[in-house]
């Protein structure tokens, strides 16, 4: 299928608002089902020595502007960060992403995600929220910048998300609406709110079970808020779901070897934006979602894999035939 992209072409530079944070990840050489009893799940007091610990950086707004700068943009984060954030700064920068929407809230430090996996790559995990809890006292139109197109709203604090998208309705701006695992922190009206006049949301199919049962909205009552809506479905790929009923599939990108599932969907909504960006069909939004995917996974951490645009358009051919002009 072919069908287009709604007209979200531009010039204007892309903008990403979201969390920035440091992945702090610990592996447990062991099972966590193995020192679990079930008749103590009330009185849980459990230590796990570990094997190894890695420090990354992550947070979604960081993710998805590394990805679109592989892609050869130059995309603005709007986002709030602590005062560890130097050296993730300079990172980004020499990648080619605009961090002059970024403020540093010196009196805290940036958001850590602690993730303690086991063998069965279960996870456990804490979010300090940090410098984000700031996120809310950002103005999306006063930090984007003198050319903005198009805006993602991703995962951050749920009231920076809900402004972020009501500025970006007021500024006219097109935007996609990323909520992400923080449609279990936010109720049904907040999500509502962020959602309405979004050209697109974005959610693995887990998520938009809980989004419609909190706002209520679902089949085509969905599509009063939104123009479409992205569904990713892991190795299955994903399907955009369209107003008239129609849903366009995109089969995952082929994989080399999994090494870290974290960070996927991030890498996928790069690829996915930039195909709006450019006006492209949405199948071929799709698919640049799924091959800059394939790379994330291939990769630990969420900002470790690398690509110049040839070898991604190539890598693109090879999965799904003749790639787009980007």
């Amino acid at each position: 299928m072919t069908r287009s992209t709604p007209d979200l072409r531009t010039d204007g530079q892309l903008v990403v608002t979201g969390s920035l944070a440091f992945d702090q990840i610990m592996v447990f050489p062991g099972r966590f089902q193995d020192h679990i009893l079930p008749d103590k799940l009330h009185v849980i007091n459990i230590s796990f020595l570990v094997s190894e610990l890695r420090t990354r950086r992550g947070g979604c707004a960081g993710n998805i502007a590394y990805t679109l700068a592989l892609l050869g943009e130059r995309p603005r984060i709007v986002a709030a960060a602590g005062s560890d954030f130097d050296g993730y700064r300079r990172w980004l920068i020499e990648r080619g992403v605009d961090v002059g929407g970024i403020e540093i809230f010196d009196h805290l430090p940036t958001a850590r995600c602690h993730i303690t996996s086991d063998q069965s790559d279960n996870q456990i995990t804490g979010f300090f929220v940090g410098a984000m809890q700031h996120a809310r006292e950002l103005s999306l139109r006063q930090r984007a910048g003198a050319d903005p197109g198009l805006v993602i709203v991703a995962p951050d604090d749920p009231e920076a998300m809900v402004r972020h998208c009501r500025e970006a309705r007021q500024a006219g701006l097109p935007f996609l609406f990323d909520p992400s695992f923080q449609v279990t922190a936010m109720d049904g009206e907040s999500l509502a709110a962020a959602a309405a006049g979004a050209e697109a949301i974005l959610v693995n199919d887990y998520e938009l079970a809980v989004f419609e049962e909190k706002t209520g909205k679902s089949g085509e009552a969905l599509f009063e808020l939104v123009g479409m809506v992205v569904v990713t479905l892991g190795g299955e790929g994903s399907e955009i779901r369209l107003p008239d009923g129609d849903a366009v599939r995109i089969p995952a990108a082929p994989i080399e070897r999994m090494v870290d599932p974290t960070g996927a969907g991030d890498a996928y909504r790069a690829g996915f934006m930039l195909g709006l960006k450019r006006g492209l069909p949405l199948a071929v939004c799709g698919r640049l979602g799924s091959v800059a995917a394939a790379y994330a996974v291939e990769q630990p951490g969420t900002q470790s894999h690398a690509f110049t645009r040839e070898e991604f358009l190539q890598r693109y051919r090879r999965s799904f035939g003749q790639p787009p002009a980007l």
